[in-house]
């Protein structure tokens, strides 16, 4: 269960940081916007994983021998991204989150990492869908929750949380650590 909540945790780092944004563009607690941005997060990080468990079951055969180095490459890669990520000062401020395309767009583009999470989930013994349940649903809601948290936090206090707590930061060095737990395992 921890792994699943660290997972989560990691994932929706990049949900909380758009949030934060969008609360800073907005400059209110608009409860529609504010939910709409969340649930479409939630839902998009809950399902990339499905889809890449899917796709890559289809190949598992094939991928066996090597899949914990498979595991282990993408969960550091995106860690790392993630990392990088957190110094560079990029701020989109002309986004739009009241617009609904907008906010799906968002959706998309925090959720591709959550994609490879899926195919790590295939490559590390998550053998039916029923097995996904959890860990699913716990990203879902952490990516929910923070989505909310981040909204408020950058209405509230806008550009100061950005650049002090880079969420980015936490997030890289979670995936990155559960990639070398992963390998460990299965190299020991």
């Amino acid at each position: 269960m921890l792994e699943h909540l660290l997972i989560a945790l990691a994932l929706a780092m990049d949900c909380f940081a758009v949030s934060v944004v969008c609360g800073v563009v907005v400059r209110k607690v608009e409860a529609g916007v504010m939910l709409r941005l969340a649930v479409q997060f939630g839902l998009f990080q809950a399902a990339m994983p499905l889809l890449g468990w899917a796709l890559t079951m289809s190949f598992r055969t094939y991928l066996e021998a090597v899949d914990h180095w498979i595991a282990f490459g993408m969960l550091a890669f995106i860690g790392g991204k993630m990392i990088v990520d957190a110094f560079r000062e990029e701020e989109d401020k002309s986004v739009n989150p009241r617009r609904f395309w907008t906010c799906v767009l968002l959706a998309v583009a925090t959720s591709i990492d959550a994609l490879a999470v899926g195919i790590t989930y295939a490559c590390t013994g998550y053998d039916s869908l029923g097995s996904l349940v959890l860990p699913l649903v716990c990203i879902g809601v952490v990516s929910f929750v923070l989505s909310v948290l981040g909204f408020v936090l950058g209405v509230r206090f806008g550009d100061v949380v950005v650049k002090k707590v880079r969420p980015e930061l936490l997030g890289g060095i979670i995936l990155i650590g559960i990639g070398v737990k992963i390998l460990i395992e299965h190299l020991g």
